[in-house]
């Protein structure tokens, strides 16, 4: 059970739309099990933007480490090159760490060995779709093949250099049309802020090289769906998400910022850490 007295000190590193929401949300319907104790984003603008929208002051921080040092569990909400390397040092300075950015993780084998070395927990939301405990399940038998479609409107594609380099003017697009079909690791590294699902279903099935993804969009298309069907011993499972987009960035599904949300939730009521 959760503590009535203690709250988790938790901090934020990137003050985007996913790290502002949970912020908020920590600041509300979290505020019993929770404390915000830090902020932190490259662009420094941005977390005092993010500081001067909440009701606590005085939480920015002017470095990875310097927020580190003020809290016992850190959000990850950046998805950038170096994120591996603040996930990294978050575990090693023994700080539980919950991770938005799930395509970093994909082949991260040294991350989850410090986690466990160092006994933190590493927290993976379910983001965007549905059925993961179902997958987990299956994972211990043979799996044929896993698909997963994923369909966004064109502005959640929005300047990606795949595209670019490949020419594909999104503005040009009148119909339905699939601009990537591949392997997790291609899709991950192609479309980094749309396709983490695609690891969090890698991860959960353990069945990676099993895994086609398709990228799909239209400008008819008006919310994020992801389609997975799988096929193995176990039968055929199929799932499929509509989601709303997030309303303060396109290539994101609401749903990922409130998976994320509820796994705070269920982490203060399960694990007894600050007591």
């Amino acid at each position: 059970m959760a503590s009535k007295t203690k709250k988790i000190k938790i901090g934020i590193v990137g003050c985007g739309a996913i790290g502002s929401r949970i912020a908020k949300s920590i600041e509300n319907e979290l505020k019993d099990i929770y404390q915000l104790t830090g902020l932190y984003d490259i662009k420094v603008q941005k977390s005092r933007d993010l500081e001067r929208s909440l009701k606590i002051q005085r939480i920015v921080k002017s470095s990875l480490d310097n927020l580190l040092k003020t809290c016992e569990l850190m959000v990850e909400a950046v998805n950038a090159t170096n994120t591996r390397t603040i996930i990294y040092k978050a575990l090693k300075a023994k700080c539980h760490v919950l991770a938005m950015s799930v395509g970093q993780l994909l082949n991260a084998s040294d991350i989850f060995r410090l986690a466990g070395k160092n006994q933190c927990y590493l927290l993976l939301p379910s983001g965007a779709i549905a059925g993961i405990d179902a997958i987990k399940a299956i994972s211990s038998v043979h799996i044929q093949s896993i698909t997963l479609t994923t369909r966004k409107s064109i502005s959640g594609f929005a300047d990606l250099p795949y595209l670019m380099d490949r020419g594909i003017d999104l503005s040009q697009i009148t119909k339905e049309t699939i601009l990537f079909e591949g392997d997790v690791d291609s899709a991950v590294k192609f479309f980094p802020q749309n396709i983490n699902v695609a690891a969090t279903i890698a991860l959960a099935s353990k069945a990676k090289k099993k895994i086609t993804i398709r990228m799909i969009t239209s400008p008819t298309f008006t919310t994020n769906s992801h389609e997975i069907e799988i096929v193995g011993d176990f039968g055929r499972l199929v799932t499929r998400t509509e989601n709303v987009v997030c309303p303060d960035n396109p290539k994101t599904s609401y749903l990922a910022v409130l998976s994320a949300i509820q796994t705070l939730k269920e982490f203060r009521q399960n694990v007894k850490i600050g007591t």
